[in-house]
């Protein structure tokens, strides 16, 4: 069962101003499809050749051996998430019972936006910012390169993309511009609203 590339959930002009055709077409195009064909490359002829990548992940995480798997298999289901977790004219606050259990866990909409900020300003280098649900409550998180929270047992709600290549084409080296674009003007909060609901 190969993986493939999944389709962006809306049209590669769609996010303009915030983020460019540009961005998403190497973002998309070149980044995720390479992420794709070598983890198919990677996993071909292997015991893990029909699993999911979820099952994949779980399977070789935290196996030193198999580090090329879990980078290529993490990164291909970080990007598919990512897409979704951004829209035209998204943005702004949540509502409804996802807002009131960011209120209750995090004290705040605007703790949380502190907080989420915070990860991904301090996060050195390559990785993502998260919100995830951890043993029922919300936390937010950070990882390097391709880790992710399924890999720690975590439930994955939100993530912002902090890799170079997400943003330097339309930001250059101004990734709290980018962060605070993504929170007021690009976030799929329905998105995080379902992930919550189905966790």
């Amino acid at each position: 069962m190969a993986h493939t590339l999944p389709a962006l959930p809306y049209d590669l002009d769609a996010l303009e101003p915030h983020i460019s055709r540009a961005t998403l077409e190497f973002h998309h195009g070149k980044h995720h499809a390479a992420y794709v064909t070598n983890l198919n490359n990677l996993i071909s002829g292997t015991e893990l050749e029909n699993s999911s990548l979820e099952e994949t992940i779980v399977a070789v995480a935290g196996d030193a051996g198999k580090a090329g798997i879990f980078n290529n298999a993490a990164q291909v289901w970080n990007h598919s998430f990512y897409w979704q977790c951004i829209k035209p004219a998204g943005g702004g606050a949540p509502s409804g019972a996802l807002l009131d259990k960011i209120n209750a866990d995090l004290g705040s909409f605007e703790a949380f936006v502190e907080q989420f900020k915070a990860a991904g300003a301090t996060q050195f280098g390559s990785g993502w910012a998260w919100l995830v649900l951890d043993n029922g409550s919300l936390k937010v998180t950070k990882t390097a390169n391709a880790d992710l929270p399924l890999a720690h047992g975590q439930t994955a709600l939100l993530t912002m993309d902090v890799w170079e290549h997400a943003y330097y084409l339309d930001y250059q080296n101004r990734r709290p511009d980018y962060m605070t674009t993504f929170l007021e003007k690009l976030v799929n909060w329905d998105f995080v609203a379902a992930n919550l609901a189905a966790a």
